[in-house]
């Protein structure tokens, strides 16, 4: 994979009002001056906005709070399909970056801790339009999901259980397949470009299937390429590249049923900023740390309120980090709800913020560029393995898998908006549950 340069949005005072010259002083040189900087605008417009799209280029933050929030109301299927999803819309419509500049933002998210998908709507928000996108476009992509989930937190309050949507999951899943797939196909065009990255892709998918955590098969795929890339000036070059204080112990600690705690807002918003700022993996790893720490160690919720946390966390579009937001109600009511939602993903906004804008700077050096190329062929291959999880669970019968067909087609062929063609796989669940009474 070339090196690539991502471009940061500047600020500009030019062409702000206040020129005190006089009309008449202004005259041709006014002209030529207004053509010369046009000219400049449109130059520099072409080389990140695609061709008949003024108003994004207009309004960027406008354009990220939008995009993102129907995102947020939309995007089904885990951090992988949300993801496959930035990608069709980000990359190949609105081509606001390349996919290697995609892949090295995918890979950096997957270095840090927190949910992958929601640090990736930080980082494009961030190239898009500066440190507001950063915030506005992460809080976009939330609150949907949030809205969603404290909604069903407090029916279940009142009446004791969740609402049964299988139909809705049904009809989606199978189209979240295809979307994958699709960006999958897309973005091994760009990475598979050696037969070194073909063998970390391929390498990456199966040693998934035997268990070991992602943040190895990551950090491993890295070392291996910076090895065989710099094998010839390895002894000028001895750090260590590996983290060496990683702990995941606290997942894997005794379910032992602790005394029940008094309920303390400070403990749930700094019991969730620890599990927001440590934890790596997927949405199976947050309920591992959400059972050690809320049923077990401080026993505020039971095992089958966890059960029916998650199952909500599922069934509703964008992150499935807002699980927290179901505990954090069912623990304190609202304002519970809305602590437990800000302290799992505060961490996420201050690690984009503080690794953005270093991330093109990786690619100016040998070793970081080579280490990042592990990792992004690495998440592929992850990506792929999950993708065989994912289908496993959701194409389940024969109509199951025709909608996953149809929905490839019209994406490999049509380019169909992923959108719409949620939209329409939740119809076609509704319709065949209703067919099937």
């Amino acid at each position: 994979m070339g090196k690539s340069s991502l471009t940061f949005p500047v600020e500009s005072a030019t062409g702000a009002p206040g020129n005190t010259q006089s009309d008449a002083e202004a005259g041709s040189s006014g002209n030529s001056s207004k053509e010369a900087t046009t000219e400049s605008a449109l130059d520099s417009d072409s080389l990140s906005e695609p061709t008949g799209s003024p108003p994004a280029a207009e309004h960027p933050l406008r354009e990220v709070i939008l995009l993102f929030l129907r995102m947020g109301f939309t995007a089904f299927g885990g951090s992988a399909a949300h993801i496959a999803i930035y990608h069709d819309e980000v990359v190949i419509r609105r081509k606001w970056l390349t996919d290697a500049e995609f892949l090295d933002l995918m890979a950096a998210a997957n270095l840090i801790p927190g949910p992958n998908s929601t640090e990736m709507t930080m980082h494009l928000g961030y190239i898009r339009a500066g440190w507001k996108g950063l915030i506005l476009g992460g809080i976009a992509f939330i609150l949907p999901a949030f809205l969603l989930v404290t909604g069903f937190a407090a029916l279940y309050v009142h009446y004791g259980t969740t609402p049964t949507v299988q139909w809705l999951l049904y009809g989606v899943q199978p189209v979240v397949i295809a979307i994958i797939l699709q960006a999958i196909w897309v973005l091994s065009r760009s990475t598979a470009t050696s037969p070194l990255m073909v063998a970390i892709i391929v390498a990456s998918f199966v040693i998934y299937f035997f268990g070991v955590h992602e943040l190895i098969i990551l950090f491993g795929a890295g070392l291996i390429v910076v090895l065989v890339q710099n094998r010839h000036h390895l002894w000028a070059f001895a750090p260590a590249l590996l983290p060496t204080g990683l702990s995941l112990t606290s997942v894997a600690r005794a379910a032992v049923q602790q005394p029940a705690v008094p309920i303390s807002l400070t403990v749930l918003f700094l019991t969730f900023l620890k599990i927001g700022a440590i934890l790596y993996g997927n949405g199976y790893v947050l309920v591992a740390f959400l059972e050690t720490e809320f049923v077990n160690r401080l026993g505020w919720i039971t095992s089958t309120q966890l059960v029916n946390a998650v199952a909500v966390g599922q069934f509703t579009p964008g992150p499935i980090f807002t699980t927290a937001t179901f505990v954090g109600y069912l623990v304190a009511g609202p304002a519970g709800a809305v602590l437990a939602t800000v302290a799992i993903f505060l961490p996420s906004f201050i690690f984009i913020a503080i690794i953005n804008p270093y991330i093109p700077r990786l690619r100016h050096s040998t070793w970081l560029s080579a280490l990042l190329d592990g990792v992004v062929a690495s998440s592929l291959g992850l990506m792929a393995a999950v993708t065989v999880d994912l289908a496993r669970e959701s194409i389940i019968d024969i109509p199951a898998g025709l909608i996953a067909i149809v929905a490839a087609a019209l994406l490999f062929r049509f380019r169909i908006n992923s959108t719409l063609l949620i939209v329409g796989g939740a119809a076609v669940g509704y319709l065949l549950s209703v067919v099937m009474g």
